[in-house]
């Protein structure tokens, strides 16, 4: 392997630890200049983030070697290798480190030989710590990561002796679902590294940004070893993508790439999103000269200090290693120097390699002190572990041997000088209650357009429509379709309309539910207002001819024609103009049934009064023996009973309506689906019919006797008028029936009421106006000669 198959870092002590770091970011096989066949592996690019976690690792060793509380008269020693991102390589280490052969012995001879260190810290990234776990698992050797997150590494069944001091990616990735959706963003795409922890990392994402209502435009990995074709191919779906919001599962490596694609092919404008793997790396930061990163938010790992760390980095001397890549004596003062080296950012990493060095030393310590009274297994004592540290941190590992989660989030913020300020501005703390673990500080935030981006496949459905997904597009490409009428939404992104209840409509946003318009006939509308005045005008003027019948009471006109009947028929005529009145306004129990009964009533008797004045007009002058006989048999006794027999059959028939089926007040959603008529149910069709024909009935036989006596002289014949009176009232019920039952809600009423009105019209013109004009304006005629008088009847 080189040069770099020795350890880089090396002290000897009583008890060994091996550190596996990746000082080099990446490498390749150098080949033989005539048969192109690989000869060595060789390191490039030298990385100072994974060299200063080394250094965390030899100071948290030196501290505990320093300490008289912790492993007194015990010396920890370290063996640390450079993998140079090779996992093959720190597969080949950590056994070398397992079995002390330097990777010399084959792994055959290497698993019979004890182990040489008690306990590994490293490695760095998820796809080597997976490969090393799963090797040494059955030996029960301790390795414990301070920056390997992905989700699978949990897994005890594959790989039992894996334990971190960095959450698990299953935690980070939801947090950054939750993120991204306090942004509203719902139409996002992906970059992953195509290795255990983007692959991971993000399946975890996409399943819990699904649950949220997130749709993922694309999503794309890649390594940076490979092709540039790969990456390119990888740059166009970006280029030919309408999403703004870029989530970025990568490592630092391979962010790098990806940024100097993005530079080359002019990309910029994108909102960023970022795990911890990048988000508060400052080389990063310096390397995108671009600012293609700012305003990018993303999770961090907490902030921390190891108080002396920073001068013992400034105090380091040079490696132990026959090729220094550090070109440097050891003599040099580094305290103004601002590179990667002397950098401090990344000491939440710092902080993990420290804290696992002090969680072996602490089980080694508890080991020492049970004097082989209880297991000295290593793997068992530190996963049972809980302290704090100096600088009060609290250090335990759950059963998947994971720390407990909590993220910082950290804003990306372009200063003066071209530099990056890492802003905090909120948190994500998994112990926290569900709806209290996401806490932001959002006037803390600062955009790179000012405001909140957008990045939504389609815009928001404002309330009053729905969305309607697009066929075949994720569920966040929707149309917003309208809500049809009688629904509504009053939300935004409704994916339905409510449909609003019986009695209410939708409004005209249809985004609330207003109560239907009620339909009756009211005294306030035209058309109820005159009814009214026809109504109030009919019975003003039946009582003035009443006035007048009565002033003339005496006269010879009046008591001709049967004075008493005459009195009652303007009587039950005033009825009957009152009763239309119980036709307008709004329907309730009592008017229901006041109404129909009402006028079924009173115009019997009215009817009744006519027929009984048409009979009596007839027996006078067809019988065959006319005089006191006659006048006896059909008298003034039989004429009122008559009239009350009538009468009281109407009136059977509505007790009986009213008993077993009366009218009642409903609401009718049918005609209008806008409206609710408000109308008199009949209860029973057949009573109301009842009624009715019952008043035919008796209005025909009056049609009949007084056509019969219309030829009779006319100086004393009211029959003519009687005849035309009965006329008008059959034609206009006849009519009534077809019209009543084709008229929907309040028409119906009005229908009703004009034929109450046009009856009760009719018999009062036709039989009390001529007798007016004579009583008022040819009182010479309205004398007894003058009705004595015969003269020959004239044809009808």
């Amino acid at each position: 392997m080189g040069d770099h198959e020795n350890p880089q870092l090396f002290k000897n002590g009583d008890i060994m630890l091996g550190g596996i770091f990746s000082f080099h970011s990446s490498w390749k096989n150098s080949q033989d200049e005539y048969n192109q066949k690989p000869q060595q592996l060789q390191c490039t690019s030298l990385h100072f983030r994974d060299f200063q976690f080394a250094q965390a690792m030899r100071f948290g060793i030196e501290e505990i070697n320093n300490s008289t509380e912790l492993l007194p008269g015990i010396t920890l020693g370290y063996n640390v290798y450079d993998t140079c991102g090779s996992i093959a390589r720190s597969v080949k280490v950590a056994l070398s480190l397992v079995n002390g052969n330097e990777g010399k012995a084959s792994p055959l001879k290497a698993c019979s030989k004890p182990a040489q260190v008690q306990a590994i810290i490293g490695e760095t990234s998820s796809s080597p710590s997976t490969a090393i776990a799963a090797v040494l698992g059955p030996f029960h050797i301790p390795i414990i990561s301070h920056f390997a997150t992905c989700a699978c590494l949990s897994d005890k069944s594959k790989y039992p002796s894996f334990l971190r001091t960095i959450p698990s990616d299953y935690y980070q990735s939801r947090a950054l679902a939750h993120l991204v959706k306090h942004f509203g963003w719902t139409w996002i795409g992906a970059v992953r590294s195509n290795d255990d922890y983007g692959n991971s990392g993000m399946a975890t994402f996409t399943e819990t940004a699904q649950q949220l209502g997130i749709c993922l435009e694309y999503s794309v990995s890649f390594f940076r070893t490979d092709p540039t074709g790969k990456i390119q191919k990888s740059i166009d779906i970006i280029k030919a993508s309408t999403s703004k919001v870029i989530v970025a599962f990568l490592s630092p490596m391979d962010l790098d790439v990806l940024l100097r694609e993005f530079s080359q092919n002019n990309l910029t404008g994108y909102q960023w999103v970022g795990t911890e793997g990048w988000i508060f790396d400052y080389q990063t930061a310096t390397i995108d000269v671009n600012h293609i990163l700012d305003g990018a938010v993303g999770l961090s790992i907490p902030k921390a200090h190891i108080s002396g760390f920073r001068e013992f980095m400034l105090d380091v001397k040079p490696l132990n290693s026959p090729k220094n890549d550090l070109e440097c004596t050891g003599h040099e003062d580094l305290t103004g120097v601002e590179n990667g080296f002397t950098d401090m950012s990344l000491m939440p990493i710092v902080n993990n390699v420290y804290k696992g060095v002090y969680a072996v030393a602490r089980a080694l310590h508890n080991i020492l002190k049970c004097n082989k009274t209880c297991d000295t297994s290593i793997l068992q004592h530190i996963q049972k572990i809980q302290f704090k540290t100096k600088e009060g941190d609290e250090v335990y590992f759950n059963e998947n041997g994971d720390p407990p989660a909590k993220y910082e989030i950290i804003n990306w913020q372009p200063r003066e000088n071209n530099t990056v300020e890492f802003v905090y501005a909120g948190l994500y703390d998994v112990s926290l209650p569900a709806d209290k673990q996401l806490t932001l500080q959002n006037k803390s935030l600062i955009w790179t357009q000012n405001s909140v981006p957008v990045s939504v496949c389609s815009e928001k459905c404002p309330p009053g429509t729905r969305k309607m997904l697009q066929r075949g597009k994720p569920v966040c490409c929707y149309d917003c379709m309208r809500c049809a009428e009688g629904e509504m939404s009053n939300v935004t992104d409704s994916i339905t309309c409510v449909k609003c209840l019986a009695e209410f409509w939708s409004n005209e946003r249809r985004d609330a539910c207003v109560k239907k318009e009620e339909l009756f006939l009211s005294y306030e509308e035209i058309m109820g207002a005159l009814f009214t005045a026809a109504s109030l005008f009919g019975t003003c003027l039946t009582a003035a001819v009443a006035f007048i019948f009565f002033r003339y009471r005496k006269t010879p006109l009046v008591r001709a024609n049967n004075s008493e009947l005459s009195f009652l028929l303007l009587f039950s005529l005033t009825l009957c103009f009152l009763c239309s009145l119980t036709f307008i306004g709004r329907p309730s129990e009592w008017s229901c049934m006041l109404r129909h009964t009402a006028f079924g009533i009173t115009f019997v008797l009215c009817v009744s009064c006519v027929l009984g004045k048409t009979v009596v007009v007839l027996m006078a002058f067809k019988a065959l023996s006319p005089g006191k006989r006659v006048i006896k048999m059909f008298g003034p006794t039989q004429q009122r009973l008559s009239v009350l027999g009538f009468t009281f059959v109407q009136v059977i028939i509505c007790i009986l309506w009213l008993t077993l089926s009366p009218p009642f007040p409903i609401k009718n959603f049918k005609e209008y689906k806008d409206k609710i008529i408000l109308e008199c149910s009949l209860g029973s069709a057949v009573g109301f019919w009842s009624v009715l024909g019952y008043i035919g009935l008796l209005a025909v036989l009056c049609f009949i006797f007084a056509f019969l006596a219309r030829k009779l002289p006319d100086n004393f014949n009211e029959a003519k008028f009687i005849t035309f009176s009965m006329l008008i009232f059959c034609a206009v019920w006849i009519t009534f029936i077809p019209a009543y039952v084709s008229s929907p809600g309040k028409f119906s009423v009005a229908v009703e009421i004009f034929s109450i009105l046009a009856s009760s019209f009719g018999l009062l013109i036709c039989i009390f106006i001529p007798k007016c004009y004579i009583m008022l304006l040819r009182p010479e005629s309205n004398t007894k000669k003058s009705m004595m008088a015969k003269r020959p009847p004239k044809a009808f």
